[in-house]
């Protein structure tokens, strides 16, 4: 059974490490004790106006001072708002939510694009195997640093500006990279490329997919995605991104 809590967590600190890209440690003790990689919380506004949760990745977690890192971009008014608040500040997060990454002892990639590089760090950590990070960016690079303590680390810019020119498939590809197994976060062109690339090497591929949400507890149906098989709760073939995901094993969702 899975293990959520509310609570009124403090900031510890925070700061923009790119452009528009903040991170932000979190003095959380419940929440801490029990996320594990590749889950996320739901963060509320202070302004009373705006009711719905933002979800955000975990990025890292550390149980011994009970405190968690979200790494988030501004998307909308609700992350404008946490943006500006500073050390000491308090926040009501609801977590930690949704399944995470199931760890296996292979040779791994760990891949993530944009935005949802931050919750493979977490990973990269936690893996206690040979492992190749492939990071995608647009253009500014951003926690390379942190994934170089744990492994070689690969670059894809969209623009040239670092490593290879195009995508995380085109890194791999350019470095003559192979793996047996795929952990990926990203947007869902990419999380598809990796899907058909997995499927025709025959390696195993887990993805966190990103989906804007409601709830974030399963109930509201807002962030569903196809699925291959009927999901129990609805009687269709969808799956709740918040509650069955955000992690799947590819082949168990349609893009």
């Amino acid at each position: 059974m899975r293990t959520k809590f509310e609570e009124m967590v403090s900031i510890i600190r925070q700061e923009e490490i790119a452009d528009d890209i903040y991170s932000m440690w979190l003095k959380t003790e419940r929440v801490a004790a029990y996320a594990k990689a590749g889950q996320f919380v739901s963060v509320y506004s202070n302004d009373g106006s705006r009711l719905l949760p933002r979800p955000i990745s975990i990025c890292e977690i550390d149980k011994e001072k009970g405190a968690i890192r979200l790494v988030y971009r501004i998307a909308g008014k609700g992350t404008a708002e946490f943006s500006g608040m500073r050390a000491g500040m308090r926040l009501k997060v609801v977590g930690p939510l949704g399944n995470g990454f199931t760890k296996k002892d292979k040779k791994a990639f760990l891949i993530g694009g944009g935005i949802g590089i931050p919750p493979m760090l977490q990973l990269a950590k936690e893996l206690d195997c040979e492992k190749q990070m492939v990071l995608g960016y647009r253009d500014e690079l951003f926690l390379t640093e942190e994934f170089e303590a744990f492994g070689k680390v690969y670059i894809a810019t969209e623009d040239g500006s670092a490593g290879t020119k195009g995508n995380v498939l085109d890194a791999i590809r350019e470095n003559g990279l192979t793996a047996d197994v795929i952990y990926a976060c990203g947007p869902s062109p990419m999380l598809r490329a990796l899907k058909e690339y997995a499927q025709e090497n025959g390696i195993e591929c887990w993805i966190s997919m990103e989906e804007r949400m409601a709830c974030g507890i399963g109930a509201c149906l807002a962030c569903v995605c196809k699925s291959k098989e009927k999901d129990a709760h609805s009687n269709v073939n969808n799956k709740r991104i918040c509650k069955e995901g955000p992690v799947f094993l590819a082949e168990e969702v349609e893009f």
